[in-house]
Parts: C-alpha cells; structure tokens; sequence
C-alpha cells in the first residue's frame, strides 16, 4: 500500500513536530512518521533560555540576537499549540553573579544583581510532556506511528518505506536528532547527519515543589515541572546509552542543593536520560 504527502517528516521529537505544526497552520500537506519510542525531547526542563544561555556560555552577540529572536516566536506559536508558556523569573545562583549579570546586561537582556543572585525576566519555559502531547492531539491523524527504513528517489520526489507501508513525497524533512542516516540518503545527506554529535543528559524529577521559577548556578539547575521539579542536566558528548547512571545523579543532587541553599535531604528522585543531536557550532542545522 503506498499513500501521498507533499511533505514526509521522519521524527516525532520537538522539532519534528513543531515543523509539522507550522507547517498545519500554513495549510500544507504532511505527514509525521513517529517511531514511538521515547525520545530526547521529553527528558528535559523545557527551559527558553536566551539571557541564560547567552551568559553562561559567554555568547557573541549575533548569536544572543538569534537566541532572542527564537524565544519571541514562542508566544503566537504556543496559543495557536495550546502549550502552556510559563513567564516566571529565572535566577542564577553562585559566586560569579556579578559576571552573568554583566554579560546579561551587555547583550542587551535585562538582569538585577543582589549579592551573588540574579534574576531575569527574559526567560520562558515549557512542559515538554505538555507541549509534545498538545502537538500530537493537535496535528491528530497527521502522525503515524512507525519507523521509516529506506527512501529513494523517484523523479522529482521521493518514495518513503515504512515498515507498514510505502509513502510518496515531494519532500522529506529528517528530525531524527542523534540517530544514524537512514538507508538511500543522497551522500551530502549522509555527511551532514554523520557530523551531528550524541549528546547524553541525565535528569531527575521530584514531586516535591522545591522552587517557583527555574533557578540555576554551578553544576546544576532545579525547575519547575507539574506539581514538582526537574533538576538536571548532565551533558556528556559522545555517549548514547539511556540507562540513569547513579553517580552522575548523586553529582547532580548535591550541586542542586547547594544552588538552593539547602542541606541534603533524602528525598525520592526518578532518574532518565536522554540523547540528544548537536553541531559543531551549537546552531541548527536546516
């Protein structure tokens, strides 16, 4: 059985669905091939972070700009979505305040210093479980379950092999993150997929509400997640493994209870991991 869309997108993570969404609200003719399976999009804090992010890693300014500019197209997408944008504060905790603050303020975010916290109001997040089942209810029929084993070329199309069935399209759009070139790629397609790094992060979740808005500081962040938080991340390039690693929670633990302030408590944490694809550059790759 072969079915038609004027546009195949092989993943169902966030950027395989946010595609398919816009592409929903431009009117097009699509289809999402969902593998099912869980992927890097739902082990995270759903942190858009563009004063953040741009401090700590130090930023130029084109790319504090391109930071920004992402995060104001979050607002109109995310009504249309029916995601819950949260607009809260974030805060960095740690000794080197007065430099994330300094370098928050040169980039043109706003940022207030007192002692060794700051505090931005730049900064959304999202409930990736939220926003990926919002986008999924959203786009309905449009996703199917499945796992894409070959393409090829057909004239001025292409034909997508399923392991259910045959789909033939005009375009094909690859949000498979870190995961290896599917079979009959065009070779420049190969080269760029080989070039995306695995990057493996490890979370943890606790039911206890622990902090109202995301706090951040050395080694560690504590995130508002549902009636709980996240604390998080590792981020260790290379690896793809998904089994939680126990001392890398226990690292964890204690860098977010110094970020908070607080004495270790015994407290029940449910670890994942996660691997995620990223550039050379840390920009993407379209």
């Amino acid at each position: 059985m072969t079915s038609s869309s004027s546009i195949v997108i092989v993943g169902a993570g966030v950027l395989g669905l946010c595609t398919a969404f816009e592409l929903h609200r431009r009117g097009r003719s699509f289809l999402v091939v969902d593998p099912g399976e869980a992927n890097a999009s739902a082990v995270a804090a759903g942190m858009i972070a563009p004063a953040m992010e741009a401090a700590i890693d130090d930023a130029s300014p084109e790319r504090a700009a391109l930071f920004r500019e992402s995060r104001d197209l979050w607002p109109d997408f995310a009504q249309a979505a029916g995601i819950a944008l949260a607009r809260r504060p974030a805060e960095w905790r740690g000794g080197d305040a007065a430099v994330i603050a300094a370098r928050m303020r040169a980039l043109g975010f706003q940022a207030s210093l007192n002692g060794d916290r700051v505090v931005t109001d730049e900064d959304y997040q999202v409930n990736p479980g939220q926003a990926l089942a919002a986008m999924k209810a959203a786009l309905s029929d449009a996703v199917m379950t499945g796992r894409v084993e070959a393409v090829r070329r057909t004239g001025g199309g292409w034909r997508v092999q399923t392991d259910r069935r045959a789909l033939q399209t005009d375009a094909v759009v690859l949000a498979t993150g870190a995961e290896g070139a599917v079979l009959g790629l065009p070779q420049a397609v190969r080269q760029q997929v080989a070039a995306i790094q695995p990057i493996r992060g490890q979370i943890g979740t606790m039911t206890q509400a622990l902090a109202a808005h995301v706090v951040r500081g050395p080694g560690a962040y504590v995130a508002p997640m549902g009636t709980g938080v996240v604390v998080g991340a590792t981020m260790e390039p290379g690896r793809r493994d998904t089994a939680p690693d126990a001392a890398a929670g226990e690292r964890l633990v204690q860098a977010a209870w110094r970020v908070l302030g607080r004495t270790l408590e015994p407290l029940e944490i449910e670890w994942r991991a996660g691997v995620r694809g990223a550039t050379a550059d840390g920009l993407p790759l379209a």
